[in-house]
């Protein structure tokens, strides 16, 4: 059996898959996206985040203690008198997390269940056996696309759906945006091209990054013609991305666009032309 790292659990998603759904965020993800707005599924370990807001500056949570699960932190987890010190971060079974999502399956109408990050295929021995205990509701996975072939291969096999993100086509540019280049992406996307399995492609839109006209027109070239595709979802840039950041001890690193519009660009005209589904979430 296969344990995981689970840093949430969404019950009632409707933006993540068909229906009603659960959505599963794994930790863990070797990308580093200027504009990410899950910082807490980054780290593939368990991690303290610190709400300041109420903080009486008490120092309590900074006293020893001898708690098991506060064991390899700097402070406790237990004796803020506000509860702002909390961890993020659960280790679980894949079985045992099967059957708490399988409970929930009378509610899931016309859903089912979500797997999400962080990046889902950094811990592959997990996802997998987490889909096919899973089996059979329906399941989509999430993904960067950023994973060795034989495993991006095997998870796009077993789920039902493959939402796959392209955040920008040119390699240079993925790298300074993400911190990788895009060549593992662009492999894993051409392979699935070509099977006919269903995927779904979401862009994020981040304002003077990667809504160009020419980024989005190389998408919808990339896409024309894909077998098993269903439609290009686009996500508008999330203004308030940055306040997950200072409660991890981390810098937002796009700080002053909080302000910025995430309104879908005229430039979508390239998928039209193509025939390509698309939406705005």
């Amino acid at each position: 059996m296969n344990g995981g790292i689970v840093f949430d659990i969404k019950e009632f998603t409707v933006h993540d898959g068909p229906g009603i759904r659960t959505t599963v965020f794994l930790k863990g993800c070797p990308l580093r996206c200027l504009w990410c707005h899950n910082p807490e599924g980054l780290s593939p370990h368990p991690q303290i985040m610190i709400a300041e807001n109420g903080c009486t500056h008490c120092g309590a949570c900074l006293k020893p203690c001898a708690h098991e699960d506060c064991h390899g932190f700097d402070r406790c987890l237990k004796a803020c008198p506000q509860g702002l010190v909390k961890l993020t971060g659960e280790r679980i079974l894949a079985e045992a997390l099967a059957k708490r999502l399988k409970k929930m399956a009378p509610m899931l109408v016309d859903g089912g269940i979500t797997i999400s990050g962080g990046e889902p295929l950094m811990q592959p021995e997990f996802t997998l056996e987490l889909l096919e205990r899973l089996r059979p509701m329906d399941t989509v996975v999430e993904t960067s696309g950023y994973a060795p072939p034989e495993v991006f291969q095997s998870v796009a096999r077993v789920c039902s759906t493959l939402y796959l993100d392209i955040k920008h086509t040119d390699s240079d540019t993925h790298r300074k945006l993400t911190g990788v280049d895009n060549a593992k992406i662009l492999t894993n996307l051409e392979w699935i091209k070509s099977q006919g399995l269903p995927f779904l492609v979401r862009v994020p839109l981040i304002p003077g990054l990667n809504d160009d006209e020419s980024n989005l027109t190389r998408t919808a070239e990339l896409l024309e013609g894909a077998r098993g595709l269903i439609g290009v979802e686009f996500l508008p840039y999330n203004r308030l991305a940055g306040a997950k950041y200072k409660p991890l001890g981390l810098d937002y690193p796009l700080k002053g666009m909080e302000c910025a519009s995430g309104v879908l660009p005229i430039q979508a005209h390239a998928f039209e032309r193509r025939g390509i589904p698309f939406s705005v979430l």
